[in-house]
């Protein structure tokens, strides 16, 4: 694992927070070099496990080459909206880079990538262009209270890139096409970075099942799901979520793609509709559970555990004999085997029987590094229901 928590540490030389170190086991053997950060938790982020590595400009954009060499080859013509850095698994420690179309929005969360930001963001810039992509722009998305544990201010903002020759841009706002679908993508307003690249694939998957079905789409943010649904031949789709404003996000993506006749959105809590849609004799032949992370520590597993419990018994209660539920979780404290169990046991409380069909993580773009628990968070299952006879 790339971390070394300050617990761990028995031993230490003075040294700037932020600043690149030297990592020793307690027998004298060096394990790597990595990013200090004095006031997290998080004493060390390992980097480089090479003893040759020096750590210029030179290293930094080989680095942000080797990410955007491989973005190339697993993703193809949908490289133009994708994740470019993920953080440890890119071994940019505490760094997230999106690419919507033009546009970068970049989120850094450790105080060490903070000192280096001003080396990489006009050297990824630099790159990206001299490759022939058009970027227009780089968002810095800092607004996250993660940040305070690094002792770094939390703010949103413009990255300055006019050394590059490139103006501010005038807006926000980026248009991308995903699996043939436009969205509006918001980077100063939206979730996260602006937009779920990680289930591109996914979405794809589930709307495979859709031609002439009835969908129902649970926590549908900005619609992509129920875009993807109606695109794939769904009769009809309803897309349901608690923010008025990723509703109406949902609604323009819907008219963007002139789909509005066949998707339609509420504003509802998930949580207290199913039941509601379960007494009225609502069914749907296939049911989407895209909620947000019900858990974000390990203290609060348990909670979460109930949580994603009864989110499922209430989706799979909604599908019709022989219909589909595509359920996931996309934290990394709700292991797959945890995950796996708590849909069983939903599915037990529903009486109803449960055929796998596809098991998914997230897409390519954010691969999941060996021995960093935290970049595998993605969880997707496609199952059909059966009633259970």
């Amino acid at each position: 694992h790339p971390w070394v928590y300050a617990e761990e540490v028995l031993d230490a030389h003075s040294c700037e927070n932020g600043a690149l170190a030297d990592v020793f086991s307690q027998k004298g053997s060096w394990l790597g070099t990595g990013l200090v950060s004095l006031q997290s938790k998080i004493r060390v982020r390992v980097l480089s496990r090479n003893a040759n590595d020096v750590f210029d400009e030179s290293f930094w954009r080989r680095r942000l080459r080797y990410a955007w060499e491989y973005r190339k080859a697993v993703m193809g013509p949908d490289v133009s909206n994708c994740r470019i850095i993920f953080g440890e698994a890119d071994q940019f420690p505490g760094l997230t880079v999106d690419r919507y179309g033009t546009l970068l929005s970049a989120q850094v969360l450790s105080v060490g990538m903070e000192r280096l930001k001003h080396t990489l963001f006009p050297a990824l810039v630099q790159m990206l262009r001299a490759d022939g992509q058009d970027i227009r722009g780089l968002y810095e998305r800092n607004d996250v209270a993660l940040r305070e544990k690094e002792g770094l201010a939390q703010y949103k903002g413009w990255y300055d890139l006019s050394a590059l020759g490139l103006p501010l841009p005038g807006t926000p706002l980026a248009h991308i096409c995903e699996n043939g679908i436009h969205y509006t993508v918001d980077v100063e307003n939206g979730q996260k970075t602006g937009f779920f690249l990680d289930q591109k694939y996914n979405r794809r998957a589930a709307a495979a099942l859709a031609p002439g079905r009835k969908v129902l789409d649970c926590f549908t943010h900005t619609g992509a799901f129920a875009l993807n649904a109606a695109k794939g031949g769904a009769a009809e789709v309803i897309g349901v979520d608690a923010s008025q404003l990723g509703v109406d996000q949902a609604a323009k993506n819907a008219a963007l793609n002139g789909m509005s006749d066949r998707v339609r959105f509420l504003c509802r809590d998930v949580f207290e509709l199913l039941p509601e849609l379960y007494r009225q004799g609502e069914q749907f032949d296939l049911v989407v559970l895209d909620p947000p992370a019900f858990t974000k520590s390990r203290a609060s597993v348990k909670k979460a555990v109930t949580g994603y419990r009864e989110i499922n018994l209430r989706g799979i209660k909604l599908v019709k004999n022989g219909g589909y539920l595509a359920t996931c979780s996309c934290s990394h404290f709700m292991t797959p085997e945890l995950f796996t169990k708590t849909i069983g046991e939903a599915a037990r409380d529903a009486r109803r029987r449960l055929r796998q069909v596809e098991y998914r993580t997230q897409s390519p773009d954010h691969p999941i590094l060996w021995g960093a628990d935290q970049s595998y968070y993605l969880k997707f299952y496609i199952f059909q229901v059966v009633d259970d006879q």
